[in-house]
């Protein structure tokens, strides 16, 4: 697994219980401080709080971003595969990748994963399925949006990144160690060496080199003794759960001083 590279943080901004001023606010305070990527979710109502509160749909604000930014990376924490067809999310991502490129390559991280929100399902009108079924529509989408890349005119700017999230090792693991760049998971410090060697299994039998993957884990209520094992694990990508109105801007730089301290970087 790649341990080589520098630390990233990526702040999640939730797109719930605000409006969308607050959240254009929040992306450019946030490029500003230094983050180093900023991710939303792919739901369709809020997950916590009031359930019928204010939300905004992750593709179009991510085009928004692309537009909006100049330096951060940027993505879905995760996509759901369930909700559009994977050669249109192939397009999509093709088409943010380009909206993002600044005389150069493009920003766009495509995250993905198989979806569990039963609500998004029910209201806009997709089958639910089983976990089995959304992982195995999961590996049908991950092959065809990459044979999509493979002929869009013009081509993505870039190999996109492609990051999934989860932790089940019979189906997603082994998705991962087929497509992944970034691996993405709540998983504790005491379990992530198993995790990794699962991951590492299922590479060999997939015959795939994942010596370069980058391991992302979260940081939301967590404290910087477990940001220091997850690091000592492999960890590289950490990212940051960040609910409005009331942003709290000195946690993010509490952790970017974390981030720059582990980098060997001097932060003001």
């Amino acid at each position: 697994m790649l341990t080589d590279t520098p630390v990233r943080l990526g702040v999640q901004l939730k797109p719930q219980h605000v409006t969308y001023p607050q959240l254009r606010d929040a992306v450019r305070h946030l490029e500003d401080l230094g983050v180093d990527i900023l991710f939303n979710w792919d739901h369709f109502f809020p997950l916590s709080g009031d359930p019928d509160g204010l939300h905004f749909e992750s593709w179009t604000m991510l085009g928004a971003w692309a537009e909006q930014t100049e330096r951060v990376e940027f993505g879905a924490l995760v996509n759901c595969n369930s909700y559009r067809n994977a050669d249109l999310q192939a397009d999509m991502a093709r088409t943010i990748d380009h909206i993002s490129a600044r005389g150069g390559e493009g920003r766009f991280i495509f995250g993905t994963g198989s979806g569990w929100f039963e609500r998004d399902y029910d209201e806009y009108g997709y089958e639910f399925g089983t976990p089995g079924t959304r992982l195995d529509d999961l590996a049908q989408g991950l092959a065809r949006i990459e044979a999509r890349w493979a002929v869009l005119n013009p081509a993505p700017t870039r190999k996109i990144p492609v990051m999934i999230g989860g932790g089940g090792e019979q189906k997603t693991l082994r998705l991962v160690a087929r497509h992944a760049d970034i691996w993405h998971s709540f998983v504790r410090p005491d379990g992530l060496a198993h995790k990794l060697d699962v991951i590492e299994r299922w590479a060999e039998k997939e015959g795939r080199d994942t010596s370069g993957l980058v391991i992302s884990n979260e940081l939301e209520r967590r404290d910087e003794s477990v940001a220091d094992a997850l690091y000592d694990g492999g960890t590289r990508m950490f990212t940051l759960g960040f609910g409005g109105p009331d942003y709290d801007y000195d946690l993010v730089q509490s952790w970017l001083r974390w981030r720059d301290a582990k980098n060997g970087v001097g932060r003001r």
